[in-house]
């Protein structure tokens, strides 16, 4: 099963399909690569599945977007499993999101073990040191060719700065989706209506380690040093927890651990404050999805099972939602009303997007050397068309290089 894909005059065309053995390999590869949060991954989809292999239109690419951002769990997550969904039907869905997911977890699993054995953390300072700046281009290079896009109008580009404005007064963000979706909603109703022509009804569906955990540490407090779990849970509680987790959280790191922090630490006491920052600092700072944060608390929790329930827990209702929530996309455009409220979120979805990436690029971007960096790569992507993920691999090196030659 696929989706009609809209081609640039509206008509729809059937997306070419692929290979699951190219899916698996592109996934796995961003898996392992795609440093920086939700906001880079969605960059580098962009760059490599729309400006580079042309799997799928810009405009179809903003659809999916605007439908992840729409439903719980991971955002980047959930767009690798719709694209899976586009690419090669169901067993794609599945494909996709799991090679995105799996090398994370993994990662987070070995860092995990060694965290339990040694009691502190591998610190990959020098590795964000250069990767940080990089990723700040990747994400500036997607959002100006995702806005040319998505700006259709002056109305969608006085609703983008309107939400740029919202977030950065920590409007809460399913309250800036929905609202700008509904707000251009019911514009266009009312304008068709007093052309005369009859309203359709709208469809809606649903920096390095120590950086990461000085910034958590600030929100809330730590208990201490690394100490025992307090209480063992039992597998199928572990499971129902994350799943749960899972199935409500919308947002940013900082919002998964106030849910995880209410649920482990306040009400069950399964792990302290400090190992809870320290889960969320390592799902920040490792690549792939934020969520792998569960992995790490897993682990500590039940050893590698424990790991495992707990990432099938936690991931588990993306793929269920992505399964039930896509099919309707196509059905949403064909209302123009319903497009209108799509149209809103995408944008809204953009304009979150450029706030993350300004947050992101005051803490990346802190000497010559790192706006060099970023500079460099803006260039190297927009002029040259450098691929995003060897400009990543670049700027670790040259972070490693830069404080091995600073004597650490």
């Amino acid at each position: 099963m696929s989706f009609p894909l809209p081609n640039q005059t509206g008509s729809a065309d059937a997306p070419e399909r692929g290979s699951l053995k190219e899916l698996a390999l592109f996934f796995l590869r961003l898996g392992i690569t795609a440093f920086g949060g939700p906001a880079a991954h969605i960059a580098i989809m962009e760059d490599e599945l729309v400006r580079r292999r042309k799997w799928l239109s810009r405009e179809k690419f903003l659809d999916l977007l605007g439908a992840s951002s729409l439903i719980p769990g991971p955002s980047s997550s959930e767009l690798a499993i719709h694209i899976g969904y586009l690419r090669a039907g169901w067993a794609g869905l599945v494909i996709g999101g799991m090679c995105f997911i799996f090398p994370a977890a993994i990662l987070v699993g070995i860092i995990a073990w060694a965290y339990v054995r040694f009691g502190h953390l591998p610190s990959v300072a020098a590795v964000l040191y250069g990767v940080k700046p990089v990723v700040i281009a990747v994400i500036l290079q997607a959002l100006w060719g995702l806005g040319r896009t998505a700006v259709k109008s002056w109305m969608l580009g006085i609703a983008g700065a309107i939400c740029v404005a919202l977030s950065f007064a920590q409007v809460n963000v399913l309250v800036i989706l929905f609202g700008t979706g509904a707000v251009l909603a019911v514009i266009h109703a009312l304008s068709r209506n007093r052309s005369g022509k009859q309203g359709m009804g709208a469809l809606t569906f649903i920096t390095g380690w120590r950086g990461a955990r000085a910034s958590l540490a600030r929100i809330f407090p730590l208990a201490g040093a690394t100490s025992a779990v307090a209480v063992i849970p039992g597998m199928w509680p572990l499971f129902l927890v994350f799943l749960r987790i899972g199935s409500i959280v919308f947002g940013s790191g900082y919002v998964l651990l106030a849910f995880l922090r209410a649920d482990l630490v306040v009400h069950r006491g399964w792990v302290t404050d400090a190992q809870l920052v320290d889960a969320v600092a390592i799902g920040q700072v490792t690549p792939g999805p934020v969520f792998t944060t569960a992995t790490f608390l897993g682990y500590l929790l039940r050893g590698p099972v424990g790991a495992v329930v707990a990432t099938v827990g936690i991931f588990l209702p993306a793929f269920i939602l992505v399964a039930v929530s896509g099919p309707l996309i196509p059905l949403i455009r064909r209302s123009t009303t319903a497009g209108a409220f799509l149209d809103g979120v995408n944008v809204a979805s953009l304009a979150l997007m450029a706030a993350v990436s300004y947050q992101l690029g005051r803490s990346a971007i802190v000497d010559w050397l790192t706006a060099g960096l970023a500079i460099a790569s803006a260039v190297l992507l927009l002029r040259f068309r450098v691929n995003s993920a060897w400009l990543v691999l670049g700027g670790a090196v040259i972070g490693v290089a830069a404080r091995l030659a600073l004597g650490g």
